[in-house]
Parts: C-alpha cells; structure tokens; sequence
C-alpha cells in the first residue's frame, strides 16, 4: 500500500518523511479513544494489513478502551465479496452494538 500511497500524497516514503505519516496515524490519536471499538479486517487484506489492526487493537487494549478484533480469513479489504464473510461482519456488528446500547428504562 505504501508503494502506492506516498506516490500521490506523501512528500516520500516513510523512512524519508517520517513526521507525514506519523501526524496521519490511528496510532498517534489513539490515546484520544474512549469509545469501545471493534475492528473487522480480513486477513488477506492488502489495502489495510492485518497487521495494523493488530497494532491499533493492542494501543486500545493498553489504554483499558473495551475493543474487539474479528479477523476474517481469506477476505481482502472487500470483506463482504463472499457471503459467509459478509454474514459474519453483519452478526459480529449487531452483537457488538447490542453490547453497548444503551437499554430504555422502564
């Protein structure tokens, strides 16, 4: 991804403009998350690798932010290309939300 990406909108490549790509980082604005998140990505993902899903879950996880990681086997960015994934993105979203919704008092 990077190959592409500091081609269009990042001065140079990472290791060259660093700041760039540090300031644009989930990571750097992590400690700003209270929010309970949940993170879907496939693992076959090479837009968004699943190793940065691991490394955003992990900064959540060490900032006590209640987070889930659902990885998705075989599945590219386009989760939903097959059925099965789609389901599953769909199920572990209601499940999730249902968690954390708020319950109407009676």
């Amino acid at each position: 991804a990077t190959a592409f990406f500091h081609r269009y909108w990042f001065p140079g490549k990472p290791w060259e403009a660093s700041e760039n790509y540090l300031k644009r980082s989930p990571l750097m604005h992590v400690g700003n998350i209270k929010t309970p998140t949940m993170l879907i990505t496939g693992e076959a993902d090479l837009r968004t690798p699943i190793s940065e899903s691991e490394q955003f879950f992990t900064a959540l996880k060490l900032n006590n932010v209640p987070t889930r990681l659902i990885r998705i086997p075989g599945a590219s960015h386009s989760i939903s290309a097959r059925p099965s994934n789609l389901i599953a993105q769909v199920q572990n979203s209601i499940a999730w939300f249902e968690r954390y919704r708020k319950k109407p008092t009676p």
